[in-house]
């Protein structure tokens, strides 16, 4: 049984905000970053999940730049920039849970009948105003090359 895009999103969802219980308790210790860049990883990693083109209907032309971020940190864990991870955690991460949790809501306001929600879901728009993230400079400064893109 496959499971549902408001599933996948709310499983990303729950990764993150245990990223942000961890990053509570400072990013200056190892451990802490550690276990940030695996739950960040983790809640990346359930996303590519989702149906790519409802993925592009929720994070566009950032989706690219996540999904190095996260081939970044698997597959170069060691080389991850700390402070790239403290970026990410202050400019980029408010930005990708506030979409998932606006998607999640227009999947429940569609599944009981909310025409308003059902119309912007028609338009395939995301019903939030930060329609692109205004700072790629964390996500885009990990260093996403095209092979990390694969």
């Amino acid at each position: 049984m496959s499971r549902t895009t408001i599933e996948i999103l709310q499983d990303a969802l729950a990764h993150f905000e245990i990223m942000q219980t961890h990053a509570e308790q400072g990013l200056e210790e190892r451990l802490v970053i550690d276990a940030v860049c695996m739950r960040l990883s983790a809640g990346i990693e359930a996303l590519a999940a989702i149906d790519s083109d409802e993925r592009e209907g929720i994070f566009g032309e950032v989706w690219p730049l996540m999904w190095g971020m996260r081939n970044r940190i698997a597959h170069g864990y060691l080389l991850v920039d700390t402070t790239i991870i403290r970026e990410t955690m202050i400019h980029d991460v408010p930005s990708i849970m506030s979409r998932i949790r606006q998607r999640v809501l227009l999947h429940q306001s569609a599944a009981i009948g909310d025409e308003r929600a059902v119309g912007d879901a028609a338009l395939g728009e995301p019903t939030h105003v930060d329609r692109q993230l205004k700072d790629t400079r964390s996500v885009g400064s990990a260093g996403a090359s095209e092979s990390d893109r694969d």
